[in-house]
């Protein structure tokens, strides 16, 4: 995927980036949390009925010009190819996602994370909803960013990434292959992504970090995060859902409509 010089300034002002653009770990640092800052992990194409298109110029228009967010292999899409027109060697990795925090995760390829070289390998995903905030190191060990710790380890063939919790456990989020993956791979899964019965085609999910926590809208509850603290609020009519959608996510009203 290549990026103009045009598409460039675009995608970094839809980011509110005004930072180092040399590509050094601190401005790979800024980046990835900028972007999780502005671009919402949703869904909402997924339940209008919308294939996912992930040509580099439909994720533009989606993602920079449509003032919307995505899927995973959308905003990792995108984003490594911005890091590219920037200077950053990336590779494309396939992971699997654990639906329940442990083994067995669920087969073949279902989500894409990226390793950025440097002087060392850095772990970037900025389409994972609550994931890490800033790039991991790609060596087995905990890893703590905003307030969290993530534990990286190999297991057989694959990297597990996971997640320690308040209550003393620690759920794997997914595991991922070291192998370099082309992005045709990624076009073509694509296609059919997600799966049928898969969490992503039930209920609406939207979710964004702020400058302090958290904020999500998952089927009919809106979730705010702070600070540790997490408070739940149960939503009416579809319209109180695309003012918050409007407000916390920056996303046009009639999103939630089909084509």
């Amino acid at each position: 995927m290549l990026m103009r010089a045009m598409d460039l300034g675009h995608y970094l002002q839809r980011m509110g980036y005004r930072g180092p653009l040399r590509p050094t770990l601190e401005t790979l640092r800024r980046l990835h949390l900028q972007h999780l800052e502005a671009l919402p992990f949703e869904n909402l194409d997924v339940l209008g009925g919308r294939p996912m298109v992930l040509e580099e110029e439909a994720l533009f228009d989606k993602l920079v010009r449509g003032n919307r967010g995505g899927l995973g292999f959308e905003l990792n899409g995108l984003f490594a190819a911005l890091l590219r027109e920037l200077g950053f060697q990336v590779t494309y990795l396939a992971a699997r996602v654990s639906a329940s925090g442990e083994w067995p995760m669920a087969p073949g390829f279902a989500h894409l994370v990226l390793e950025v070289t440097l002087e060392e390998k850095w772990l970037v995903d900025v389409g994972f909803g609550e994931a890490f905030d800033e790039p991991l190191p790609l060596v087995p060990g905990r890893w703590p960013t905003a307030g969290r710790m993530f534990l990286l380890e190999p297991q057989g063939e694959e990297w597990v990434l996971a997640r320690e919790e308040p209550d003393g456990s620690c759920p794997w989020l997914y595991t991922f292959s070291r192998e370099p993956r082309r992005w045709e791979d990624v076009v073509a899964l694509g296609r059919d992504y997600p799966p049928p019965g898969s969490p992503l085609r039930r209920e609406l999910l939207c979710t964004r970090k702020t400058p302090r926590g958290r904020v999500t809208l998952r089927g009919e509850r809106l979730i705010l995060s702070e600070g540790g603290h997490c408070v739940e609020r149960w939503l009416g009519a579809a319209e109180e859902r695309e003012h918050l959608l409007l407000s916390h996510f920056g996303l046009r009203p009639g999103s939630l409509g089909s084509r």
